[in-house]
């Protein structure tokens, strides 16, 4: 009786702070995965050297250094460089066809992160010969990690995984010809950049901006609840082209959701989907 006591507690901490949070500084992770949320909360709360929800309530909205270091707790970023080659080699395969029979293509990378998917999906299009007629929109709901998306510069003790990653995509040419190495670091060809616009869009309260040809959404919406995952997957389909390509996280699907039934697949081991309804 007293453990339940004990959560049921917790959890109307826990929901007090997210709508906190939401009133007061616009982030909505009301509807992400409750246990996801509560294991980030709790990370903050130790880190903070607090013992209660309601102490990191108070912190956070009376100070914006606390919100600041919760949100980087909340905002999970993970990726690299042709993270899932077999899906950057399927899409090679299946979706850059598609892609040549358009006069212009415009691909949006919601939730990108650091930017090393986006970086990847350049070089594929350019040595697709099709990147001169490309408009790639990356965005996230962290400043701070578009920040370093902008930059294109990453720790150079990483690209010999990337470089691993690449080949097995299919990439055609040597991986160290994209970028310049300087001390630890290496910075990605400006070329690359010249065609990415890196902007902040927050999937959870806000609306389509474009008509894309190619949607990618990985691993962004296995944080969310069923709810969230619904109102997102409106989004990305209100934001598709007919025929537009939507590639997900290879553990995400459009099964189960309102809109599967508006998508043929392409590949589904490696979630590429194409909208024809």
């Amino acid at each position: 009786m007293e453990n339940n006591q004990e959560n049921e507690r917790e959890r109307i901490e826990i929901e007090l702070l997210l709508e906190a949070v939401f009133r007061f500084y616009g982030y909505d992770f009301r509807n992400y995965s409750y246990s996801s949320i509560r294991r980030r909360i709790w990370h903050r709360i130790h880190s903070e050297r607090l013992t209660t929800v309601s102490g990191l309530m108070e912190c956070i909205l009376h100070n914006r250094e606390y919100m600041d270091r919760l949100l980087a707790d909340m905002t999970i970023h993970v990726t690299e460089m042709f993270r899932d080659p077999e899906v950057f080699k399927s899409f090679r395969e299946n979706v850059v066809p598609i892609l040549r029979t358009l006069p212009l293509i415009r691909i949006w990378h919601a939730g990108c992160s650091t930017g090393e998917e986006v970086y990847s999906m350049a070089i594929l299009l350019q040595e697709e010969g099709l990147y001169e007629k490309t408009r790639i929109y990356a965005t996230d709901t962290s400043a701070e990690v578009l920040k370093i998306a902008k930059e294109g510069v990453y720790p150079i003790g990483k690209m010999k995984q990337y470089t691993r990653n690449y080949l097995e995509s299919g990439g055609q040419a040597s991986f160290s010809q994209y970028y310049t190495a300087k001390y630890d670091s290496v910075i990605f060809q400006t070329e690359l950049k010249r065609n990415i616009v890196f902007a902040q869009h927050n999937l959870v309260t806000d609306s389509s901006f474009n008509e894309f040809n190619v949607i990618l959404c990985r691993n962004v919406m296995i944080y969310f609840n069923k709810q969230l995952q619904h109102h997102v997957h409106g989004l990305l389909y209100d934001s598709l082209s007919r025929f537009g390509v939507l590639a997900l996280g290879t553990k995400e699907s459009i099964n189960f959701t309102r809109h599967a039934d508006a998508y043929e697949e392409l590949d589904n081991p490696n979630r590429l989907y194409r909208k024809v309804r």
